[in-house]
């Protein structure tokens, strides 16, 4: 007979529910009966080693947790911006915490990498605070990364691409993902955050929740790179009603962006229905018609209710048409960002860095590295 894992039971029920797991869940998955979930809950019987295992990889936890006195005290590694009804939330969810802490690793490889070269701070992170001027801010990143939507004829998607290509040249890693280390089962909720910023003079970081329609993911990157300008870390829902005044400043930079203010108001017809300014003035900008909503909101054009139903309508219809999960190796170098991949598949290549290593940091199978790293040199 196998032996009984002494774990604590209070830690079996603690984990279970940090995983949003019901015991009916956690019993097929074992697989086992219900009722003996509850036996080991309660404490009146004891899993076995194997069972406990699977218990921990199921619920996401190191398996020596099970064993703690107590459950450890788990906070975000990043300042929380968020609010819900002007109130941050209780509790990350364990998928935005695992994200987090993963942008962080990887952040913290790239450091070390970059110590052995001659790498000077970034002169852009934290050139500017809150009080400095909205569209002082928003010009800067435009010279910064010097992407001009009118002199390349660029359309929407074309502009995105280019800013992201632009910010990380510039030396920002941009990662960009849907779910939670890889793992398709674990999707990154919009409800909860949208984004979140690791300001770091050498290698700073941005994160765009790719689950988020995207045509508003855009708006996300440049409210992102507006907190690296003024040297800000924390995690973003990019609620307009928020009262923080550094998630509004944000904002307001990631607007005029996007679409200056002075030309927006020349541009915008008040004698017409506000969805006819949609289209126009989103040729015009380079963007999507979803921008021009959140710009028209922020310049009072249109209420909080209008632009939350047109919102909702946008990822709804990009929710019910998602499809698969995408090509490979695009979306590894999507969720780690060109920069840190191409460093990381470097010190593979050169024999500098085990595949086992570089695989681990990049959530890639050891043996599609070689495949990666010949797309990203391309």
């Amino acid at each position: 007979m196998s032996q009984a894992a002494l774990v604590n039971p209070s830690l079996l029920t603690w984990s279970r529910e940090r995983a949003g797991l019901s015991a009916e869940q956690v019993a097929r998955k074992l697989p086992v009966k219900p009722d003996r979930v509850q036996e080991w809950e309660a404490g009146e019987t004891k899993p076995t080693f194997l069972q406990a295992q699977k218990w921990a990889s199921l619920a996401h936890v190191p398996f020596g947790f099970l064993f703690l006195q107590k459950p450890p005290v788990e906070q975000l590694p990043l300042p929380d911006l968020r609010t819900v009804g002007g109130i941050a939330p209780e509790r990350p969810s364990l998928e935005l915490l695992d994200t987090v802490r993963d942008s962080i690793r990887k952040q913290d490889w790239y450091l070390e990498f970059l110590q052995n070269q001659d790498h000077q701070p970034l002169a852009f992170v934290g050139r500017f605070n809150r009080q400095s001027q909205v569209a002082e801010v928003a010009d800067d990143i435009r010279r910064t990364l010097g992407v001009n939507p009118d002199a390349a004829r660029l359309d929407y998607d074309k502009y995105s691409r280019a800013l992201i290509e632009a910010a990380e040249a510039a030396g920002v890693l941009v990662m960009r993902s849907g779910i939670a280390l890889g793992n398709t089962h674990r999707k990154l909720e919009v409800s909860e955050f949208r984004g979140f910023a690791i300001s770091n003079a050498y290698a700073p970081v941005v994160f765009v929740n790719s689950s988020d329609a995207p045509t508003a993911r855009l708006f996300t990157l440049l409210h992102e790179l507006a907190h690296i300008w003024i040297g800000s870390s924390g995690v973003s829902d990019g609620n307009t009603e928020n009262g923080r005044e550094e998630e509004r400043f944000c904002n307001a930079v990631a607007g005029e962006f996007l679409a200056p203010g002075a030309q927006f108001r020349a541009l915008w017809n008040a004698d017409i229905n506000w969805e006819d300014n949609l289209a126009p003035l989103a040729t015009r900008f380079h963007v999507s018609k979803l921008a021009i909503g959140r710009r028209a909101l922020d310049l009072g054009y249109i209420s909080q209710n209008q632009y939350s139903a047109y919102y909702r309508m946008t990822l709804k219809a990009f929710q019910d048409k998602e499809g698969g999960a995408g090509d490979y190796y695009r979306n590894a170098t999507a969720k780690n960002s060109f920069r840190l991949s191409k460093a990381v598949l470097s010190e593979a290549m050169s024999g500098r860095m085990l595949l086992r290593d570089a695989g681990h940091l990049l959530g890639v199978q050891p043996a599609k590295l070689r495949t990666l790293a010949s797309r990203i040199t391309e």
